[in-house]
Parts: C-alpha cells; structure tokens; sequence
C-alpha cells in the first residue's frame, strides 16, 4: 500500500490546485531566468553580428556599447593604413524616441558607410541602405513594415523602411535600427541654429556634426589583434577594445545588475516555494497521522512511512516544475523581452526544486515518527 498515492488519489483537486499554484512560482523563476538569458543574448548579438576584430573608442573608455565614446571621423582612414588593418568602418550608436501612426517608437539606432564594415545583419525581407539619406532599416520587432515611413530629427525628416532584421535588439530590449553615417550624425550631433550662433556668440566652438563614436576594424589573416591595439593605443592615442573584451564589459557593466536583481527575486520565489511545500507536506502528514499509526501498528518500519512523505513531497515538486516549464515554454513569446530558457538552467532550477521538496519533507517525517501506534485504537 502507497500512503502517497493514495492520498492523492483521495484529495486530487486540492494535490491538482497545489501543485498549480507551486507550478506557477517554479514558472516565474524559470522566466526570470530565461530573461537574464535572452538579455545577455540581446545585448551580446549585435557585436558578435558586425564580427569585428577591434573597436577603436575614445581613450580610457570601454567600448561603444557599454559607455558613451566620440572621436572624429577623420580618424577611421588614420586606422585604415595601420599595418595588419584591412578594413575600417566609422559607426555611430543612440537611442531615439519618435511616433509612428500615433503610437511611441524607440530605436536603438546606428549608422554607418555603405560599403564598409557594419551594416545590418539578419535581413529577412527588403534590404540594406543604399541611398545617402533618409532610408532606414529596422528590426521586425519594432513593428515596423516596407515601405512604412518614420520620422526622425528635430525637425521629424520622413526616413523609409527599406528593410527589415530579425532578433537585432540592444541590451536594454529596443529594436536595433541602421541609418547611414551622414544621417546619423546630423541626429546624434547636429544643433538648432540658435543654438549654434549662441555657442559662436559666447566664444566657444560650436558642436561639430563631423564626429563618430567607433570605427569597427577587421585585420588582415596572421595579424595580431593585441599587437595592432597595441600600437593604435601608443601611436594614435586612442582606445582599442577586442570582441572579447566587448563582451565581457558588456556582461560586467551593462547586465551585472539586471543578474543581480533577478538573482535577488529567484532567491526569495524558491525561498516562499520552500515555505509553501514545507507548510503543505506538514498538514497533509497531519491528515493522515491516524492511517500512519495504523501502520506502525501493524509493524511498518520507519522508514517506509519516511519514503511515503518523501515520495509525496518530490511528487508536488517535480509535478510544479513540470507545470512550471509547460507555462513558461508556451508563453514566453508574449513577453516583450526575450525569454531564452537554456538546459543549464533547467537543470540547476531542478536540483534545486528536489533539495527544496526533501528539506520540506523534514516537518512532515518528524511528526510523523512521532506518532504513538496505539492512537490507531483511539476512538473519535
């Protein structure tokens, strides 16, 4: 005879409601890991899409992705006749805010030369940049569609969608979008007249729309990338960051805390599931006390009687995670933020829901150890 199961078969809407809501909390740690993984994954595919080799920023800076950095333009054809460069591109990155049909935009925006490194990758419909202004690419995620038209700048120019990316979005979860370079500075650097003769009037220079924020290098096959960062580093003073080193700042800097707050948030769900399955264990052990007495009075060793809590607690366990992971894997494409669920994860979320499910079951074996066999005989 199997106490657990039969039990379950007894109470099957409260072990069903129990295990739903225990599956519920299991699905919201397994989101929340998902989303810690879909905005590494976000925030690492735009650099790993350009495939550069190194980035050239400003001095003592980290990189255009994890802090601001501008340098002038003219420096990109300065790094193009390096040794061991063979190819330079000048790119431009900001964040704009428009509205598109009455309702709010924002884009992650680059611009770069057609016709030299960078550019959008992942096209799935249209294509790339190949007028001077007022064309515009964009990821699908943005909503946008061919041949939409979307204003931008100050004074809201009309740029087309001439095509469109899939799962390009930056760390922060907005759609990537590619202009050209000449367009992107006049967004990013261009000043109102007014603001120009003001800044002439005072005696300072007036902000130039001529500056880049990096030129994205690849090398020549055999050279050496810390040997040509190196020399841009001592002979044009300036900034040279690997993909490598990209990533990890962009992983240290820009995701460090978002980890850290869902990491906070997970501790605490699997903590309240602990309490929840300790608490539930506990009073269905206390329900059955007299069916346990019985059994230790007809001899039933401990230890049975231990295997049963423990069965009935792994079973709401391993029944919410499953539950869990079925909720999460069917509606995670409703989420506006990339919900990636990786098999690691699945697995440590796992071990941990089983040390969770035997450490509850404590309560529930204490008391049931406890109980007196002659409490089989009582009346009531």
């Amino acid at each position: 005879m199997n106490l657990a199961l039969r039990d379950v078969r007894r109470n099957k809407l409260r072990f069903a409601l129990t295990t739903l809501g225990i599956g519920m909390l299991i699905g919201v740690v397994i989101a929340m890991a998902g989303i810690y993984e879909g905005a590494l994954t976000d925030a690492l595919a735009l650099p790993r899409a350009l495939d550069a080799d190194l980035w050239v920023v400003q001095p003592r800076t980290f990189g255009p992705f994890a802090e601001p950095s501008r340098i002038p333009r003219d420096t990109r054809e300065l790094i193009r006749r390096m040794p061991g460069v063979a190819a330079a591109g000048a790119v431009t990155f900001q964040t704009v805010q428009t509205a598109v049909a009455g309702r709010p935009e924002r884009l992650f925006l680059e611009g770069y030369e057609i016709g030299r490194p960078s550019g959008p990758p992942n096209l799935i419909a249209g294509h790339g940049l190949t007028e001077s202004h007022y064309q515009i690419v964009a990821d699908a995620s943005s909503g946008l569609k061919l041949g939409e038209r979307i204003p931008l700048g100050p004074y809201n120019d009309p740029y087309e969608v001439v095509g469109l990316t899939h799962s390009m979005v930056s760390s922060s979860g907005d759609p990537m979008a590619w202009v050209t370079l000449l367009d992107a500075q006049a967004l990013q650097f261009a000043v109102p007249p007014a603001l120009e003769r003001r800044e002439q009037a005072s005696g300072r220079n007036p902000p130039t729309t001529t500056d880049i924020n990096a030129i994205l290098v690849r090398l020549e096959p055999g050279a050496s990338a810390p040997v040509v960062a190196n020399d841009i580093a001592r002979w044009k003073h300036l900034g040279a960051v690997s993909e490598a080193e990209e990533e990890g700042y962009l992983t240290q800097f820009v995701i460090r805390k978002m980890q850290a707050q869902l990491g906070m948030f997970m501790g605490i769900l699997v903590a309240v599931s602990a309490v929840i399955i300790t608490l539930i264990i506990y009073t269905l052990t206390m329900d059955k006390l007299r069916s346990i007495a019985t059994l230790k009075f007809i001899g039933a060793p401990d230890r049975v009687i231990i295997a049963m809590i423990v069965q009935q607690a792994l079973a709401l366990g391993l029944s919410g995670f499953a539950i869990g992971f079925a909720l999460i894997e069917e509606a995670k494409g409703a989420f506006p933020r990339r919900v990636q669920i990786e098999p690691r994860d699945l697995l440590i979320i796992l071990a941990i829901i089983i040390v969770v499910c035997l450490a509850g079951s404590v309560l529930g074996v204490r008391a049931a150890v406890k109980v007196n066999p002659a409490e089989a005989l009582a009346g009531g």
